[in-house]
């Protein structure tokens, strides 16, 4: 039970060539030859990585679905909307209900003009070549 002291070590031989990392006269890690296992692993790892991005690639949307959920989503939430503040408006002010008639008239209003201004703006060519 001989206990050996462990400090001080002592790193004064430096690497396997007695060199010090200090001592190295261009400071560059040296530059190993090519391996060509490495090389066929890089390629390997390359077909590997591009087949696996075409499998998990995601389709594309149409863009027509796109502006149909648009339109749909403003002909639902913009007269919600209206109809919230409304609610909320005529419960804090005590104008039932007209506050929650004008608020959701102007959420109609509002989702109609947004309806129209996505159906102007162009989701794409048309088959017969015009916008």
């Amino acid at each position: 039970m001989f206990l050996v002291p462990v400090w001080p070590l002592d790193f004064s031989r430096g690497d396997a060539q007695g060199r010090r990392m200090a001592e190295d006269e261009t400071d560059e890690v040296p530059k190993l030859p090519p391996d060509s296992r490495l090389e066929s692993l890089d390629k390997r790892l390359d077909r590997l990585q591009q087949e696996e991005a075409k499998r998990t690639a995601k389709p594309k949307p149409d863009p027509s679905y796109q502006a149909g959920q648009l339109v749909l989503s403003n002909l639902i939430g913009a007269p919600a909307g209206g109809f919230v503040i409304g609610f909320v408006l005529d419960k804090w002010l005590g104008t039932q209900p007209w506050l929650l008639l004008i608020m959701l008239f102007l959420g109609f209003a509002g989702g109609f003009m947004n309806v129209i201004r996505i159906s102007r703006s162009s989701t794409g060519d048309r088959p017969d070549g015009q916008r």
